[in-house]
């Protein structure tokens, strides 16, 4: 299957729906003295 674009085909179909996952993902890092505060 071809990508939308068509330049890249998908191999790796596992890693690529992780990839769509992670997209969607937000990771929130915080420092200990702004939680303190």
């Amino acid at each position: 299957m071809m990508m939308e674009n068509g330049k890249h085909k998908i191999s790796n179909w596992t890693q690529y729906n992780q990839t769509l996952v992670n997209l969607g993902s937000v990771t929130f890092w915080r420092d200990v003295a702004v939680i303190k505060a």
